[in-house]
């Protein structure tokens, strides 16, 4: 799960504590291939060269950052301030030669004025999204700010998967410089919702000193195929492909927690 992008559920996610221990806590994430793989359906599935991309839900830059790298002229929305910061942070760092013109907004309502070749939202932005309306307002934002040849790329956790692998409690420890981020994980789903309520709590030591501590709760949706193709529908776009994420060309199962998603506009 990425960054807080989305409705009233999640206005208390990705403070300041959490935003700071974002990047530590996903290093293990591998963004240069994922950023492989948005460029490999760019050329796949785009009937022109991509060279504007509009970011939705760009937490702390490390999409939009790298892409910008690449060439691309990107663009990033973003609701929480606090991972704002830490992206224009990376950017004055010069942790890559592109530069992303970061906007703090809901992705629901946010008006740019302008059209994009592609539009983004990874790492479970729309989950973000609860309700029906939130999801559609979500992809008509998208909608909205692509030309008619655009695409759209998106990843979302997976419904047949969630249902078969049930909730869990996991730990993640990593090491930070001379101490370490401590998060605990504890899940259960609302299967009449499509809703997976994820409670967070982190520490942070320094050393054996504790530096800071947060909780946080996020909600996040689960989607079926049929459902995305009917929401993708109501919003102006067409579903192209599912596939498993990261292995795009194989078909999701119910043992594939994420999936990557393609749409063109109708």
């Amino acid at each position: 799960m990425r960054r807080c992008a989305s409705g009233d559920s999640v206005t208390q996610t990705f403070g300041a504590v959490y935003a700071a221990a974002y990047d530590p806590l996903y290093e293990d994430k591998n963004y240069v291939v994922e950023c492989d793989l948005i460029e490999e359906l760019f050329r796949r599935y785009s009937s022109k060269r991509i060279s504007t991309v509009l970011d939705l839900g760009s937490g702390t830059g490390n999409h939009a950052i790298p892409m910008s790298s690449r060439g691309y002229q990107v663009g990033g929305v973003e609701r929480s301030q606090s991972m704002i910061s830490v992206a224009q942070s990376k950017m004055a760092r010069g942790d890559g030669p592109g530069s992303v013109l970061f906007q703090q907004g809901d992705i629901r309502n946010v008006q740019l004025g302008q059209q994009f070749d592609a539009a983004l939202m990874m790492f479970a932005v729309l989950g973000y999204q609860l309700e029906n309306s939130d999801v559609l307002s979500a992809l008509r934002t998208a909608r909205a700010h692509l030309h008619t040849d655009g695409l759209f790329v998106f990843d979302v956790w997976y419904g047949p998967a969630a249902i078969h692998e049930g909730p869990s409690q996991r730990v993640k420890v990593i090491p930070n410089g001379q101490g370490k981020i401590l998060r605990a994980a504890d899940s259960e789903l609302d299967v009449s919702r499509h809703l997976c309520r994820v409670a967070y709590h982190i520490w942070s030591f320094s050393g054996a000193s504790l530096e800071s501590e947060t909780e946080e709760t996020h909600m996040m949706r689960y989607f079926f195929p049929m459902e995305l193709c009917l929401l993708m529908e109501c919003a102006g776009l067409k579903l192209v492909r599912l596939g498993a994420f990261p292995h795009f060309d194989q078909d999701p199962d119910v043992n594939t927690w994420n999936v990557l998603g393609v749409a063109r506009p109708i």
